[in-house]
């Protein structure tokens, strides 16, 4: 199945607009965290998925807002780093859950470990953090409370911090072969190339996902904007010689092999129609790819 794009909501400077236009023009899921967009995000979703319940939506736990730190010590669940923001403590998990129910009016279709790797000192303190995650997801997605779980991660399996079989393994491990690890979340564009010459040869991170079934979130298909300012006409002649240049940097992470939606953040019904075209051309084939990462490297 070819790759779909969905509406992120990372950076994104007015997500009501931005995801209106995205579902309006077709998109079909929206990926958000409590700590976006100044920790407003999930509350500016809500009225979208109220009119669209076909429309999936993930979210994510891990970093505390500053606008939640205070709700949190009062809810006596306070155990973060409050110099790093960061907390996968089980009680933490568990009340932010629910605050995020709240703030989008339903169950969330998929909740990611958010930088699971974020200030740990070594795999094993990353290990007994995981662990401790992955327990409290499981019970939530045993109680209907979220629909499944995964891991969002910018670093964590570039940097060797963990691997795709190690997370499925933990999964496995707390969950029985019933557990509810659905998807994991990382950066795949024209700047991080690796993973995709990878996959052409059918290891890393994205052969590993797709060999366990799990659906891959590309994140940051155009570096966060930057490369937009970098598809000179030579680079998108290469790719595609039909295609905008936003279309060009998007069609490498549609076409990667493995990858299941790519998340993009764009604002105006005019930007997400010429997304979508890129949506709708068949997938760049491997030895295209190939010669794409031939000429910009790994």
């Amino acid at each position: 199945m070819s790759a779909q794009l969905a509406a992120g909501t990372y950076r994104c400077r007015d997500v009501s607009r931005s995801v209106a236009a995205a579902v309006d023009a077709g998109v079909t899921w929206i990926d958000t965290a409590p700590n976006y967009a100044s920790g407003t995000a999930e509350a500016s979703l809500r009225p979208v998925l109220d009119a669209c319940p076909q429309v999936g939506v993930s979210t994510k736990v891990g970093f505390v807002p500053d606008s939640d730190r205070q709700a949190a010590r009062d809810a006596g669940v306070p155990p973060y780093d409050r110099e790093q923001g960061h907390c996968l403590a089980s009680p933490y998990i568990a009340w932010q859950l629910a605050r995020s129910r709240a703030r989008l009016g339903r169950v969330p279709d998929l909740v990611f470990v958010h930088n699971p790797e974020h200030g740990r000192t070594g795999r094993a303190d990353l290990s007994r953090t995981l662990t401790e995650a992955f327990e409290e997801l499981e019970s939530a997605a045993d109680a209907d409370k979220i629909g499944g779980y995964g891991v969002a991660t910018w670093a964590g399996l570039s940097g060797g911090m963990f691997t795709v079989p190690e997370l499925t393994a933990l999964a496995e491990t707390v969950g029985g072969p019933h557990h509810h690890f659905r998807a994991v979340q990382f950066p795949v564009s024209l700047i991080q190339l690796a993973v995709v010459a990878d996959a052409l040869d059918g290891r890393g991170a994205l052969a590993e996902a797709r060999e366990a079934g799990l659906d891959v979130f590309a994140s940051v298909p155009l570096g966060g904007g930057e490369l937009l300012g970098a598809m000179t006409d030579e680079l998108v002649h290469i790719i595609d010689s039909a295609a905008s240049p936003a279309q060009a940097a998007l069609l490498v992470a549609l076409s990667a092999p493995g990858v299941s939606r790519v998340l993009l953040s764009a604002s105006t019904p005019a930007h997400w129609a010429d997304a979508l075209g890129a949506a709708a051309c068949e997938p760049l084939p491997p030895d295209h790819l190939r010669k794409v990462i031939d000429v910009l490297g790994t």
